[in-house]
């Protein structure tokens, strides 16, 4: 399955507007991640009266749970 990711993004400081990026697996909307200053929120495809929400403390309690360890590639020196 092959995912698309947007970003739009403004600013390089999130300030008073959550920063919207849309996720689409095979062409079709998956999901938008919204984030801001004091969370994290989960819109799925087609609901756009409920969404999910994270304090930054519960995310990285849950990524640190259950996310996947990947090693980061190293920088080559410049």
């Amino acid at each position: 399955m092959k995912h698309e990711v947007t970003l739009d993004i403004a600013t390089k400081f999130i300030l008073h507007k959550d920063v919207e990026i849309e996720v689409k697996a095979d062409g079709s909307k998956l999901d938008i991640i919204m984030v801001s200053k004091g969370n994290i929120e989960w819109l799925p495809a087609g609901n756009r009266v409920n969404k999910t929400r994270l304090s930054w403390t519960k995310f990285a309690k849950l990524m640190a749970e259950q996310g996947t360890p990947v090693k980061i590639p190293k920088k080559p020196k410049a």
